[in-house]
């Protein structure tokens, strides 16, 4: 069964990568300039289109009305150490690909799609490393990016930190985090074995100390796999785009 929406795909030639990325955007069915639209914007793109089915759940919260306009916004990676030098604070090519989504992904989007032009019409969205991208870079640009959703995030103590350190107003940062009960032995892309359920719920401690309006939830059973994110994607969206 074919799509309801529209894929456009653009290239931009980042000046602060010196690479070409691809950025896919999904409009929905009835998407008019003459409205209003929320922009997602996903890392993991490819991911989040293919195992998230996020243009399958788009379709079919919009037709129900479930969701408001939205368009759905995709940045993929290159490979495993691609993404880890891209996504985490501490990566080589972290500073630099942030400047790619704030001054370049932000402005083109803000060209093809009409929106409000406030943080709370953006979001960022990401499972494990990319949900730590998201968080991190609304917390650098708060005026940029008012919603922030995390699937499963990697959390380690540089996260923490820089969480802990930030001194903006959380209040105007709406969050949606979901995190497993089994994920206190996840098993990352690179093999390894990490606790990611323990640092998870210190996050959600700090946040909501610094007032931040945060949804955090546990899913019984839950891994660090795309079988659980996909799951939780109808109430992933609907909470935040409602």
């Amino acid at each position: 069964m074919g799509r309801k929406g529209t894929m456009i795909e653009k290239e931009i030639e980042s000046k602060y990568l010196q690479e070409t990325k691809t950025v896919k955007i999904y409009q929905p069915e009835t998407f008019s300039p003459l409205y209003k639209y929320n922009i997602c914007i996903m890392q993991d793109g490819n991911d989040y289109f293919q195992m998230g089915r996020v243009a399958t759940f788009s379709d079919r919260l919009h037709d129900k009305g479930e969701i408001s306009n939205t368009v759905f916004v995709g940045i993929h990676y290159k490979n495993r150490q691609d993404r880890r030098n891209k996504y985490h604070p501490t990566g080589s090519e972290h500073a630099s690909y942030t400047k790619f989504i704030v001054n370049e992904v932000v402005p083109l989007l803000d060209e093809l799609i009409p929106t409000t032009h406030l943080g709370q019409s953006r979001a960022l969205m990401g499972d494990s490393l990319a949900g730590t991208f998201a968080l991190t870079t609304a917390i650098k640009y708060p005026n940029t990016f008012g919603k922030v959703i995390m699937h499963s995030p990697f959390i380690d103590d540089t996260v923490l930190q820089l969480v802990s350190e930030a001194t903006i107003d959380f209040s105007g940062l709406d969050i949606y985090h979901t995190i497993g009960q089994a994920e206190n032995e996840a098993v990352l892309s690179d093999g390894k074995v990490e606790d990611l359920l323990t640092p998870s719920r210190e996050l959600y401690k700090i946040l909501t100390e610094k007032g931040a309006s945060i949804t955090y939830q546990e899913i019984e059973n839950g891994n660090h796999t795309w079988k659980y994110w996909q799951k939780d994607m109808p109430h992933t969206l609907t909470t935040m785009f409602d």
